[in-house]
């Protein structure tokens, strides 16, 4: 596409990070003691490993710091950001380099914490080491309290029947930054070797593996960790002992639908859950991968009420790349951070960001959308947009998969 396409939104700025615009799905922002507004944005994959931007001036944004990753077979492509801590997340790759192909027993695999309050010179706080014969690390992590960090992970203890099923919902206390410890963790019964039930049957034809993606907890409800399980689907824990997390409920549409659960995130005042699903494959070949809206008045019996409308697959799936669902604006608790209970921000790949009102939850609406121009040197030939994060004061920030880098957009809403 060489044009970008636009409802109720317009470009105020793009950075494409001095060419190396292949971005993760992590964003957090900071506001240093000089009151500098900073971005940090976590890569796709090597050889980048964090990037921070300066958006003080959202027009005219300007890159202070971009790191390197140690070798070739790793990513570190989430991060959290809170106040003057950062946690990035390592995974490990194999031979083939690639996302798909687990690097299980390398290293690094875990968190490392910075001290980013020197913007331009992060230093190492501390690591917590997920390595293990079993495990290729960290996918994700969930950190907005300063106090623990919730994340997808392996263990050096840890077995798993199938190596696609090698990380899980963890849980560690970061009060003191420089000794970060274990609290507890939680499995899909089976994946490990030594349980007392059969491993989960593979899903057809794709297999993404029962693994946790996101690992929501939000302060307004900290008994409750709210678990994406790839093609598990959708997992509630009662954490209010953390050291021994259980399951309150699961619903799970794979099959017939073909899988990969991505994110869960409550709408606490209207007793919702959306429920994001990733497309994984080029051309719609995973198609239907949807925002499902899940009605949990009834927290023990998830009831799917709608889907959120999408473009045609007919056209889109022709674009190039990705489409379909992907990451949600999660309504990070901070002060830098967006957060509404009707409103929903999604990034879709090829379909660009697209925002919906949930006001009336059995019939969602699109009311804007931004689909940016193919950005130069994309292997995909179309925008592939990875993530989405929304300020405080409603500026929207999308980054591409491949080499668009960092795009600011503004919404009428």
């Amino acid at each position: 596409m060489s044009q970008a396409e636009a409802h109720n939104m317009r470009l105020i700025s793009q950075h494409t990070l001095g060419g190396y615009g292949g971005m993760g799905e992590g964003m957090g922002i900071q506001v240093t003691k000089d009151g500098r507004r900073i971005m940090w944005l976590a890569h796709e994959g090597p050889p980048k490993n964090f990037t921070g931007v300066d958006i003080t001036d959202p027009k005219n944004p300007k890159m202070v710091i971009q790191t390197e990753l140690p070798h070739m077979y790793v990513r570190s492509n989430s991060l959290e950001v809170c106040g003057d801590i950062m946690a990035v997340c390592y995974q490990t790759m194999g031979p083939s380099g690639l996302v798909s192909d687990p690097g299980l027993g390398k290293e690094p695999a875990g968190i490392e914490l910075f001290d980013i309050s020197d913007p331009e010179n992060p230093k190492t706080i501390s690591f917590f080491d997920c390595s293990g014969p079993g495990s290729m690390g960290v996918h994700q992590c969930w950190f907005v309290d300063g106090e623990y960090i919730h994340f997808s992970g392996g263990a050096p203890d840890f077995e798993p029947t199938n190596p696609n099923d090698c990380q899980f919902y963890r849980v560690i206390d970061v009060r003191n930054p420089s000794k970060p410890t274990e609290v507890g963790r939680w499995w899909y019964p089976g994946t490990r070797v030594g349980d007392n039930v059969e491993p989960p049957k593979r899903l057809a034809p794709f297999d993404a593996g029962f693994r946790t993606h996101n690992t929501n907890v939000y302060p307004a409800k900290p008994d409750r960790a709210y678990l994406a399980y790839l093609d598990g689907g959708v997992i509630i824990l009662d954490i209010s002992d953390m050291a021994n997390p259980k399951m309150i409920t699961h619903w799970n549409p794979y099959p017939p639908f073909p899988g990969f659960m991505h994110t869960v995130m409550p709408l606490l005042s209207r007793d919702l859950l959306i429920c994001s699903e990733e497309s994984t494959k080029d051309g719609g070949a995973d198609w239907p991968k949807r925002v499902w809206i899940l009605d949990a008045r009834e927290e023990t019996n998830l009831v799917p009420i709608s889907t959120c409308p999408m473009p045609p697959v007919e056209e889109f799936s022709q674009r190039g790349g990705r489409f379909g669902a992907h990451n949600v604006h999660e309504n990070q608790p901070g002060d830098y951070a967006f957060r509404s209970d009707t409103i929903l921000f999604c990034g879709m790949f090829n379909a660009g960001v697209r925002i919906y009102d949930t006001t009336d939850p059995f019939e969602p609406k699109e009311i804007a959308y931004y689909v940016p121009e193919a950005p130069e040197g994309s292997r995909a030939g179309a925008v592939q947009i990875n993530d989405v994060y929304v300020d405080e004061q409603g500026l929207v920030y999308a980054m591409d998969r491949f080499s668009g880098g960092l795009y600011i957009l503004e919404a009428d809403l």
